[in-house]
């Protein structure tokens, strides 16, 4: 039977925290330009697979801002999550398995409440 472990609320919203920051940055990424700064496009089917890039406007002052934040927090966060106090309670292997627990905490989380509407 695997082990559980009791977080800290503050742990579990850090890690959730981290969870819902690295998608939102995920999602802005796919969303801009594929580069920061203005180029040309460029098409090269000469390598193992075919590569074509359309030309890039480059990204805006307020976008690279929105990324830098986002990056910012994102590193915040990971720090939190992987220095907390928490940590020092566990050795060995259980603490990589609850690192691991930690991580899909938020899945179990949502799996276990019923929708509202149902």
């Amino acid at each position: 039977m695997a082990t559980t472990y009791d977080f800290p609320s503050d742990l579990l919203a850090g890690q959730e925290e981290l969870h819902q920051v690295r998608a939102e940055l995920s999602a802005l990424l796919k969303r801009l330009p594929w580069s920061v700064e203005p180029l040309d496009g460029f098409s090269d089917a000469g390598g193992w697979r075919k590569v074509e890039r359309p030309a890039s406007p480059g990204w805006s002052a307020d976008e690279q801002a929105e990324v830098e934040k986002l990056r910012q927090r994102e590193r915040e966060l990971a720090v939190f999550v992987s220095t907390h106090r928490y940590w020092s309670e566990i050795t060995g292997p259980d603490q990589v398995n609850a690192r691991s627990e930690l991580k899909r905490a938020r899945q179990a989380t949502d799996r276990e409440t019923p929708p509202e509407n149902a």
